[in-house]
């Protein structure tokens, strides 16, 4: 009887199964990667959807950093900052909601500059007399019309002797695209006369005169118009002083920028909310 030859034990066939095992764990952690990417250009875009809402509002400032607005881009969401424009709407319209306005940038911003020069010289002696002061805030330029230049106290009509400056002003205006924003503001001395019960009528009434003016008289288009009245509420300076509250008595003419021009527009559906008594242009007569 022929004698078995003795079977023959591999050592190495735990290989096969640790190699099974290391294939596995690489396309797992392949699957992972793959995923963080995904996640990462997810997160960039929910935070550029909500920047751009918040410049919209006006809550955030824009700057020229440039974002990836593609789908096949990794946008981590530690480079994403801010927004800007150029010419790329379209990819914007594809990660946040389409808006009627722009995002402000560095054009925007020479536009209201340009603005800016142009009322300083068509405005220059009211301002040499302290009579009209500018500013460039976050919604756009602030034309601030003192009352002692413009106004008797208490009344709601433009002196005659005033309307020469009112002209220039509108001229500059009707010759821009920006939408205009009247704000009236008083001081914190209670009024309450037979046409105004309070600074609130007041100040709503001189904002709504002034562009029954432009309307009426120099023919800027009614859409681009709005007005607001806030009384008493937003001072520039301490109300306990003779001189604080003449500066707190005033019309601002907001010329507002691409973001606020957005809000404000009527065809954009869309209110500020924390606009005490305003009153929109849908009231006034078309020209």
């Amino acid at each position: 009887m022929k004698r078995r030859p003795p079977s023959h034990f591999n050592h190495d066939r735990w290989l096969i199964s640790y190699a099974d095992f290391i294939t596995l764990l690489f396309a797992f952690f392949v699957v992972l990667y793959a995923s963080a990417q995904v996640d990462k250009r997810k997160a960039g875009r929910l935070a550029m959807a909500i920047q751009v809402a918040f410049q919209e509002l006006g809550v955030f400032q824009t700057s020229n950093t440039k974002v990836p607005l593609k789908d096949d881009d990794a946008m981590p969401f530690e480079k994403v900052q801010v927004v800007e424009n150029v010419t790329r709407d379209a990819d914007l319209k594809r990660l946040v909601n389409p808006m009627n306005g722009q995002l402000s940038s560095a054009s925007a911003t020479n536009s209201l500059q340009d603005a800016q020069l142009a009322i300083q010289k068509a405005l220059l002696p009211e301002i040499s007399r302290n009579e009209v002061t500018m500013s460039m805030t976050r919604e756009g330029l602030v034309v601030s019309l003192k009352e002692m230049g413009f106004f008797d106290s208490g009344s709601a009509s433009v002196r005659p002797g005033s309307l020469d400056a009112i002209t220039r002003l509108a001229k500059v205006l009707k010759q821009r695209p920006e939408y205009l924003r009247i704000e009236g503001h008083t001081d914190n001395v209670p009024i309450h006369t037979a046409r105004f019960a309070s600074n609130w009528e007041l100040s709503t009434s001189r904002a709504t005169g002034l562009i029954q003016l432009l309307i009426t008289d120099y023919e800027l288009p009614a859409r681009r118009l709005s007005a607001a009245g806030y009384g008493e509420f937003h001072p520039l300076a301490s109300n306990t002083t003779v001189a604080g509250r003449a500066q707190n008595r005033r019309l601002d003419v907001v010329i507002l920028a691409p973001f606020a021009s957005s809000i404000e527009s009527p065809e954009s559906g869309k209110s500020d909310a924390g606009t005490p008594k305003a009153v929109r242009n849908s009231s006034l007569p078309n020209p």
